[in-house]
């Protein structure tokens, strides 16, 4: 068993409504040895890919993105949710609905960091929905980069979001897939 989904099986917590809280391990507190073993997995299924960046989104994709970066050796940027006043002006922005915040996000990149010479991977948290990979897929056809691939961490697979990036021809890799979760009982593969 890869320690991604015997994590997920141990730690992970349906809360209901499609929600798995693993805040224990990836999302609040971090497990640095299992992030490792995240990037080193992006890389040994995406590596071909020969991104120049990774793209992800703030705050929970950070972690995995980081560690496939480690591993890759490609600068890892981050859709912000705000504007600092340190970015340049009239950086990419493209809205998301956020189904654990349950409201609308921006999501902001800055013009420096995501530019048309680019071959973009994207590496997130989840993939459930898939409205924040579409929302950084808006992103890089904003800034006109190429889209190489997508990586999740986490697929929930009963969410359909794979059907949102059916358009889509590059490689996408999810490391753990969850095919239901009942009650407290959470069925992962892979």
């Amino acid at each position: 068993m890869n320690p991604l989904r015997e994590r997920i099986i141990k730690d992970g917590k349906h809360l209901g409504n499609g929600v798995l809280k693993v805040d224990s391990f990836m999302n609040h507190q971090i497990d640095p040895q299992l992030m490792r073993y995240i990037g080193e997995e992006f890389a040994r299924r995406l590596a071909h890919t020969n991104p120049t960046r990774i793209l992800t989104a703030e705050t929970s994709g950070i972690a995995p993105a980081v560690a496939a970066g480690l591993v890759m050796n490609v600068p890892v940027v981050f859709a912000r949710k705000h504007q600092p006043i340190t970015m340049a002006p009239e950086p990419y922005r493209e809205k998301s609905s956020s189904p654990t915040h349950q409201k609308q996000v921006e999501l902001i990149v800055s013009t420096e960091y995501l530019q048309a010479s680019d071959r973009i991977l994207i590496i997130d948290d989840f993939l459930a929905s898939a409205r924040t990979l579409v929302a950084l897929e808006k992103l890089i056809i904003q800034s006109g980069a190429t889209l190489v691939g997508i990586g999740a961490v986490i697929e929930k697979q009963f969410q359909n979001g794979r059907e949102l990036l059916k358009h889509l021809t590059v490689p996408i890799e999810s490391l753990a897939i969850i095919e239901r979760m009942d009650g407290n009982e959470i069925t992962v593969t892979t």
